[in-house]
Parts: structure tokens; C-alpha cells; sequence
């Protein structure tokens, strides 16, 4: 029987903030837990209750008009530019007067439990991140709390009092109208929320959320469930708490159990369990959007969708290394249902075959979110980055089936839009209009450009891997002219590696994104690590960029210092990883083991998997594996003072080759196994050597440090 005492963590405060509940999750559906011993709250949300709020449209039809875009950007008049699409979408619709957001995620509904009785004394609660099971108790009361991964509904259990139960639209208001009405029949409560006036193609009509009461002289039991349709409620679990949550915790705590990370109880190993606990809750048949699969605001900020100029990549970041590449699988079926939005994306703004992702994702895919400043229309890239993911899902995985069926189609898609749009003058490439993610070239005034680093980076990584994997395609002759004509790195006047290709723009180092540096992300950048030059040049902007973060100016998006310190421990740069982790433990994380966007403002959980990744990446570093099947994998590249002593179990690198590593003051301790016999090239601190693995084989090395 479970009992109070497991919990991860404990604090003493109460609140009546959702931002500051305790959260529980199957993927599917979440719940904050909040309140106090005069009444317990507990919000949920479903990761399909998107209310249609903002029509979608299709994407402007700029293609016609791309030869005149880039004759502005060549001329300097990157404003007029941007402005240029937002003139030609208003012309075709007026809807595109004002800036057009995606559906927000909303809160469902809130379940009160009001005790009966005086309130007593002694308020605690926590969360036991091995069970998923939330726990608040006071004075002879307890109350546990968790979302079963295999019954899909809340379950909660309330022991040492008996109270009323209620439920009820959230408070506040929404955006447009919510029609609710509740229905109780002895302790069963369901509540149908519809959305009126609505009634545009594949808008959700609304939800229900059901809940039974069951009362004994012991306890309370209620069960609970969102279902994303006003008229087939969900089916209820039936069975007692301990039943449903011997069931929940087989399969939660398989993924919970995977990794290992042993730093002596310091707070950063609490962080690392944290940020995992918080994604594999908000994983399921879709990935984490902005606020996990919680939601407490009818209005959250950027919708709460998915957005993937670095908020979906740094949730999704240590998913792969830490031993649960399912959890990457829900993006890939996010993107495949919105396959043919990203079609039509394509044709509408570039003319082009393949797709064309746009950087805000929620109940559609088209590109429907820009503006004069944010001219996002003109960021190329977010296909060809996500195209690393299924690369890296490959990579650590070596699925067969999912490379045939999956990886290779999307690629050559993405393949085939940059084929199209990508111009190439005098044997170069040139990126035209171009967008490096949220910033400003120092100077030009305008977040349009051309030549972003990123752009020529993304494609890179997309060509390489396709002629790698792909190289009887019938394309493949046009991949290889056009990966032969991309730009070389730049480096910049201060010896940094330059955001821009394009030497007319200038860094801009005060900024929360360094999307430069996204290789560094992964598998690194060939070039890079073949050129001392480059490997300068790259370190000199993450210690540029971090001089900007550790100071009092920065106080926005955690997750990009997140990626920061990833780059940093890739290049080996252990002083700076850990000053990167440090300020965001310290800065970034509630009490409530919840991280934030900003510095204690707005729940967020980009945080929670970036976190977790940039300790990955100070202990374990790996490239891609190449068709000679050889396995680079690097242990402790950038471990820090801090750590003299400490071990994982459980990581996953590149090939795929799990890692187990232990090390002391001394000595360095790895076991290392291959589901296939390998070759690995293994680093260890001051020397390299080659291991051969034996399939399904654990092999044992030692050095000393």
C-alpha cells in the first residue's frame, strides 16, 4: 500500500496560485493540485481541450511575390520586407489585420473537496516523482492524488475526514463563450462544456468531464476524467485507490526508473528527477505543449501550444539519452497529423513542393502567426530542425522500421522544399528571406535577414544525413550540389562564431536565443570539430551569450540558458555549463519543483527537459554513428568541479550504446553495452581507446582521472 511518507520532495506552504500547485499527469490528461485544508483544489486539463478561439486560415500567398522580397532584403530594407507579407495576407483576408494566435490550451474544469468539520494544523505537501502520486496532508488528514497511465482518469483518495464535492468551470473568463451545465446524480457529478458560435471546419464542439464519489467509513474516493467531446463522456475506472495505483505505478515508474543520478542528494540531482517527472507526465499521445499537459488560465500565455523555435526541442532534449525514446514518438504523430497543413504552408508562401513548419503549432499547423517585427513567415528552418529529431530518434534507437517508414519520408521532404527555395548564385547557397529565431541583427534594425546560421546549419545536418542513409534517391545528386554550395561559418570581428553568414549583420550577444549553436545540441558539427579555428570561435560565443545571461539584465526564457549550457558542455566548457546550471536552479525553479519561463513568472516546462539534458551532456557526449557503425562517445566532457564524486545508470548514447558511469576524485568506472556487436571510440578523461562490444554484452572500463 502506498503511504505519505514517499514523496521527492516536501514544502509547508499553501496557496490558492495554480501556478504554485503540485502537478500530476499521464501525458493525456494533468491536474494541479492546490489549495488548503479549508478546500482542496484540483484543476485538470486534457491534452486535446484546445478551445477554438481564432479561425484558422490559410497561409498568405506569398509566393508569388518572393523575387521582390528578396530584392528588399538585398537592398537593406529588411522592415519593408516584412512589411510586404503582412500587406499581401491582409489583401487576401482581412482576418490578418491583427497578429492571429493559435487555440489555447484551457483548463477543463475544477474539482473542490471543502472538509467537513474545523480546519486542523500541520499543512505539508509534495510529490513523489517515482509514483507520480501528489500528497497533502494536516492534522490526521491525507490526501494523494495521481493520473493513471493505464485507466486514463484522476484518481484521488481522501483519508481522516469526509467534505462535499463540487465542480465548475475555472475562474476568470474566457476568450469567447463557454456554455457549461452540471448534472449530479447522488455523488456522480459530469460536467458538458460546448463552444457556441463556433463553426469552422475540425473545431472541437467541447468536452465533458466526469467524476464518482465513493464513501467509506475510511475514506473518500473521488475519480475523475476529461473527455475531449461534449457527447461521449469517458468511461470511470472502477476498482480502489491501491488497485488503480499498482496498475499507474508499473508503468509510470518504468519510465520514472530508467536513468539513474547519484550526486550525493545535491540539489541539482532533485532538479534532474524534477524536470524528468515533469515531462514524462505531460507526454502522451502528444508531446509537452509550453505548460506540459496543465493548464490553469483560460488565456496562457502563447496559447500554451507547441513551439518549436527551441521551446519543443528543449522539452524533448534528454528524452533520448535518458533511456525513453517513446516519449519522442508523440511528436512525430503530431507532425503527421499535420502533414498536409504543412503542404499547403509550403505551396501558399514559397510555391514549393515538400513542407514548411511554422514556429507556433496547437490545433493546426498553418501558418497563421507573423507580423512587421515577428516576420515569422520567414524562418525556413523549423522542418530541417526537426529533421534532427527523427535523425536522432534513428541514431538511438537504430529502428529499422521507423527509419523506413517514418524518418526517411519526412527528410526527403524537407529535402525537397530547400531544394526548391534555397537559391544558388555563382556555385553559393543563399538563404533568402532568412530568420534566426526572436533576434535582431545588431544594426539592421529588423528581425528580417538573410543568411542566418541556423538556416545553413539545419540544411547541412538534413543533407548529410540523407546522403547517408538515402544515397540511391534519385535526388541525391541535387542534395549533394546543393550541401557542396552551402556557405561556410563565419567568423565574426571579436573572433565569435557569427549568428549570420551574412557579413552586413552584427551579433547581438543580449538575447535569449544563441540558435547558432544548435548543433552543439546533439551530435555536434563536423566542421567545427575539424577546425581549431571554428572550436574557438564556437566557445567565444558561448561565453559571450553567458556573460549576457548571469547578469541582472536577463530575466526571460530559462530553457534558452538551458540550451546554453548544453552547447557549453558539448564544447567541453565545464566551468560554463555549471554556471549555467547553477543560475537556473537557483532562478528558474519553484519550490513547488515546477520550473518557469521567466525568473519565478509563468508555469513552464522547457525548463524541465533542458535541465535534465545539460547534466546529461556533462557526462556524456556522443556524434552520430556513420555507415562505418563505429560509436564516439565521450564520458565526463565537462564535469565540474562541483561533482568529485557521482554516478549515472541508464544513459543511452549514440548507436545506440547504453552508459553507465561512476566516477571518484581518482578514478573513472563505465560499463558500456551495444544491442549489436560495436566498435566505440570511447573518451575518457585524458585518453582515448577503442572498445569492442559484444551484442547484449556489458563491457567494463576503467582509467583514472
Amino acid at each position: 500500500m502506498h503511504t505519505a511518507v514517499n514523496q521527492s520532495f516536501r514544502i509547508t506552504t499553501s496557496t490558492e496560485d495554480w501556478e504554485r500547485a503540485l502537478i500530476s499527469g499521464n501525458g493525456r490528461q494533468g491536474v494541479l493540485c492546490y489549495g488548503s485544508p479549508t478546500a482542496l483544489r484540483f484543476t485538470l486539463a486534457h491534452e486535446e481541450i484546445f478551445q477554438p478561439v481564432t479561425e484558422p486560415l490559410p497561409a498568405p500567398a506569398t509566393a508569388a511575390a518572393l523575387p521582390r522580397l528578396r530584392d528588399l532584403i538585398a537592398g537593406g530594407r529588411f522592415s519593408e520586407a516584412a512589411q510586404a507579407v503582412c500587406d499581401l495576407a491582409v489583401q487576401e483576408h482581412p482576418g490578418y489585420a491583427e497578429t492571429r494566435w493559435t487555440d489555447p490550451l484551457i483548463p477543463a474544469a475544477t474539482i473542490t473537496f471543502t472538509p467537513d468539520g474545523p480546519v486542523g494544523a500541520g499543512w505539508s505537501r509534495g510529490t513523489d516523482f517515482a509514483t507520480g502520486v501528489v500528497t497533502q496532508t494536516w492534522d490526521g488528514v491525507t490526501c494523494e492524488t495521481f493520473v493513471s497511465r493505464v485507466h486514463d482518469a484522476v484518481v484521488t483518495r481522501i483519508r481522516g475526514v469526509d467534505g462535499t464535492v463540487t465542480i465548475g468551470l475555472t475562474d476568470g473568463r474566457p476568450e469567447r463563450p463557454v456554455d457549461a451545465v452540471t448534472r449530479r446524480s447522488g455523488d456522480e457529478l459530469l460536467l458538458t462544456a460546448r463552444f457556441p458560435g463556433v463553426d469552422w471546419a475540425g473545431a472541437l464542439p467541447g468536452y465533458t468531464v466526469g467524476v464518482r464519489v465513493t464513501r467509506t467509513r475510511e475514506e473518500v474516493l473521488i475519480v475523475a476524467r476529461a473527455t475531449p467531446s461534449p457527447d461521449r463522456p469517458g468511461a470511470l475506472p472502477d476498482g480502489d485507490f491501491d488497485g488503480l495505483l499498482a496498475a499507474h505505478v508499473v508503468r509510470h515508474g518504468d519510465l520514472a526508473g530508467r536513468v539513474t543520478l547519484d550526486l550525493g542528494g545535491r540539489r541539482e540531482q532533485q532538479l534532474f528527477d524534477a524536470g524528468r517527472y515533469a515531462i514524462i507526465s505531460s507526454t502522451g499521445t502528444r508531446p509537452p505543449t509550453l505548460q506540459g499537459v496543465w493548464s490553469g488560465s483560460w488565456s496562457p500565455p502563447w496559447r500554451s501550444g507547441w513551439t518549436v523555435d527551441g521551446n519543443l526541442q528543449a522539452a524533448l532534449l534528454s528524452v533520448h539519452s535518458t533511456g525513453t525514446p517513446e516519449l519522442m514518438t508523440p511528436l512525430f504523430d503530431l507532425l503527421d497529423t499535420l502533414h498536409d497543413d504543412f503542404r499547403e504552408n509550403a505551396r501558399r508562401l514559397y510555391g514549393a513542393p515538400g513542407v514548411y513548419i511554422p514556429a507556433h503549432l496547437g490545433s493546426h499547423g498553418r501558418q497563421n502567426h507573423f507580423g512587421p517585427v515577428w516576420c515569422l513567415t520567414f524562418w525556413t528552418a523549423a522542418a530541417a530542425w526537426l529533421a534532427r529529431l527523427y535523425l536522432d530518434h534513428w541514431q538511438h534507437t537504430a529502428d529499422r522500421e521507423f527509419l523506413a517508414a517514418r524518418a526517411l519520408p519526412f527528410l526527403r521532404e524537407v529535402a525537397d522544399f530547400h531544394l526548391h527555395v534555397v537559391e544558388i548564385v555563382d556555385g553559393r547557397a543563399r538563404f533568402s528571406p532568412s530568420y534566426s529565431p526572436e533576434n535582431d541583427p545588431d544594426g539592421a534594425g529588423a528581425q528580417a535577414c538573410a543568411d542566418a546560421t541556423l538556416d545553413v546549419q539545419a540544411v547541412r545536418d538534413l543533407l548529410r544525413g540523407l546522403l547517408a542513409l538515402d544515397p540511391d534517391h534519385p535526388s541525391a545528386d541535387r542534395r549533394r550540389t546543393l550541401l557542396e554550395a552551402l556557405p561556410p561559418h563565419r567568423i565574426n570581428a571579436a573572433g565569435e562564431l557569427a549568428e549570420w553568414i551574412d557579413p552586413r549583420f552584427g551579433d547581438h550577444h543580449e538575447h535569449r536565443h544563441s540558435s547558432h549553436l544548435v548543433p552543439f545540441l546533439y551530435a555536434g558539427d563536423p566542421l567545427v570539430d575539424a577546425d581549431p579555428a571554428l572550436h574557438a570561435a564556437a566557445v567565444a560565443t558561448v561565453r559571450a551569450r553567458l556573460r549576457w545571461w548571469l547578469s541582472e539584465a536577463s530575466d526571460e526564457m530559462g530553457y534558452g540558458l538551458a540550451l546554453l549550457g548544453v552547447a557549453a558542455a558539448h564544447l567541453g566548457l565545464a566551468a560554463e555549463a555549471y554556471a549555467a546550471l547553477e543560475r537556473l536552479g537557483d532562478a528558474y525553479w519553484r519550490p513547488t519543483m515546477v520550473p518557469t519561463h521567466n525568473r519565478d513568472h509563468m508555469f513552464n516546462v522547457d525548463v524541465a527537459g533542458a535541465y535534465p539534458a545539460l547534466i546529461v551532456a556533462m557526462v556524456l557526449r556522443s556524434r552520430d554513428v556513420g555507415p562505418d557503425g563505429v560509436a564516439r562517445v565521450d564520458l565526463l566532457p565537462a564535469l565540474p568541479g562541483a561533482w568529485p564524486s557521482g554516478s549515472v545508470r541508464g544513459l543511452v548514447a549514440r548507436g545506440p550504446v547504453t552508459v553507465d558511469v561512476s566516477w571518484t576524485p581518482d578514478r573513472v568506472d563505465a560499463t558500456l553495452t551495444s544491442p549489436v556487436d560495436r566498435t566505440v571510440e570511447l573518451g575518457l578523461p585524458g585518453l582515448t581507446k577503442t572498445v569492442t562490444l559484444r551484442a547484449d554484452h556489458p563491457h567494463q572500463v576503467s582509467a583514472p582521472r
